[in-house]
């Protein structure tokens, strides 16, 4: 009786947990269309007294009774519940077909395999669809921010001592033009080099109307040269020396132009006139828009999918539909520790000028992955820890939970690099009911299989749960 016991035991450990797991057991089970079909008579027509005949008859076995409200509420005899309502019989085919032990012809099609009531399959929208096969396109989507070009960063410097006199820009943020006066300095070096260019010429012109040797005339010449040089060394352009040639009369005042089209990004101080500049001095700077870069990142996993130079398109939320085209240009050496993500600079092409600095992006690259890969929608996947499961139908309500190992995943499909074959039909919809139910049925065989085994080796045959009306062993109850 001991065996006996312990089988018995076995089984209501195993038929507990179907029952306390909601009653997933019985929803499955393809004893019935409906999942009240098991609760509800017993429960309200007194099924008591004819279960007590049925099993006279010796046709089917109770394991226990159980409250209709309360599955946890067992007794080894019938009665009511703590709600009033009559007790149910639990019998114990079903808790073994439950499991998966017995049943209709063909419920476990295979190993791990289940079957599954047509109920079930319309009441929790079962959807299939097949594993098909073909190129996998990867698209990469991050989000950026847009920075100045650096490259395309100017810094306006003097090379030489002065005072600002007039300034033509005030603010950060005006737009200039290459060649736009930017301030007018006075400087004493600019006006005493000058006078040197215009002696020099003078000097020259009176040893040629004197008659001087032309190795005389050449050196004079050659003071003329050095002077000019100064003077484009100093940043005076080919313009002014000519207009100052021509005119023979030195400028107080120099005036400076913009080396670049862009806008003014830094100033050196608020108020410009009157500054002193001293040589090397950066007095504005000025930064072209017409190319920006994007600071994004990656993950690590997505790196084999970019490089430098490859194509992107750049999306900004201010500007809904519009397009702009770009290119990775370099990625930083190592991959931050905290996000675990790689920075990437995207030079970004800006002609007409919409994109500021400091805006937020979405920049996407989008290449070719697998050319020729098994896929499924990737909501097919059920991931536990580790593992990676689909289910697949076999027809006829017989669902098989496979593990799969997976590759690259772009645009809602998944690549299954192991365990699918093109043309299979899978679980798209409420698959993790029935992936659950195939670990419950699985755990609950083991169980019953060790019980039984343990009642073969020491010789005795598994006891009824309930040998009579007054026998000793009982089954485990609340009251």
């Amino acid at each position: 009786m001991r065996n006996g016991r312990s089988l018995r035991s076995a089984v209501l450990v195993a038929a507990g947990v179907v029952v306390g797991a909601g009653g997933t057991a019985f929803l499955l089970s393809p004893r019935s269309d409906s999942p009240m079909e098991a609760h509800e008579p017993a429960a309200m027509t007194g099924m008591a007294e004819d279960v007590q005949g049925e099993l006279a008859g010796g046709e089917r076995r109770i394991l226990y009774w159980r409250a209709p409200m309360d599955p946890s509420y067992t007794s080894d005899r019938p009665g009511k519940s703590p709600m009033g309502m009559d007790l149910v019989p639990v019998y114990e085919d079903e808790v073994l077909e439950a499991a998966g032990a017995v049943g209709a012809p063909g419920a476990r099609a295979g190993t791990g395999s289940i079957r599954v009531s047509q109920a079930f399959l319309q009441n929790f929208a079962v959807r299939t669809t097949d594993v098909r096969r073909g190129a996998l396109p990867v698209s990469i989507r991050t989000v950026g921010i847009l920075a100045h070009n650096e490259e395309r960063v100017v810094s306006v410097q003097t090379k030489y001592e002065g005072w600002i006199e007039q300034a033509s820009v005030n603010n950060v943020g005006e737009t200039v033009a290459s060649g736009d006066v930017l301030f007018e300095i006075y400087s004493p070096q600019l006006v005493t080099t000058q006078r040197e260019f215009l002696g020099a010429m003078d000097y020259v012109r009176r040893l040629r109307g004197g008659g001087a040797y032309p190795e005389a005339i050449e050196r004079a010449e050659s003071l003329v040269e050095a002077a000019r040089e100064r003077l484009l060394y100093w940043d005076m352009t080919e313009a002014q020396i000519d207009a100052l040639t021509e005119s023979q009369t030195v400028t107080r005042t120099v005036p400076v132009f913009s080396p670049a089209t862009g806008f003014i990004v830094e100033k050196l101080s608020d108020s410009m006139e009157g500054m002193k500049l001293d040589p090397g001095m950066t007095v504005l700077k000025i930064a072209d828009h017409s190319t920006l870069w994007a600071e994004t990142e990656f993950y690590e996993d997505d790196l084999r999918h970019v490089h430098e130079g490859q194509a992107v398109t750049v999306e900004a939320d201010a500007f809904p539909g519009e397009e702009w085209n770009g290119r990775i240009l370099f990625f930083r050496p190592a991959v931050n520790p905290q996000t675990r993500t790689l920075t990437a600079f995207v030079d970004v092409a800006n002609p007409d000028l919409l994109l500021r600095p400091m805006m937020y992006v979405n920049v996407t690259v989008r290449t070719s992955g697998a050319v020729d890969a098994v896929m499924v929608p990737t909501e097919a996947v059920l991931h536990s820890g580790a593992r990676a499961v689909v289910i697949v139908a076999r027809g006829g309500g017989v669902f098989e939970p496979r593990e799969v190992v997976l590759g690259t995943e772009s645009e809602g499909m998944q690549e299954v690099a192991a365990g699918l074959a093109e043309g299979e039909s899978i679980v798209v919809s409420s698959q993790f009911l029935i992936d659950s139910d195939a670990n419950l049925r699985a755990a609950i065989s083991q169980l019953l299989s060790g019980a039984e085994a343990a009642g073969r080796m020491s010789g005795h045959e598994p006891a009824n749960a309930r040998d009579s009306a007054g026998a000793t062993d009982t089954m485990p109850h609340r009251h």
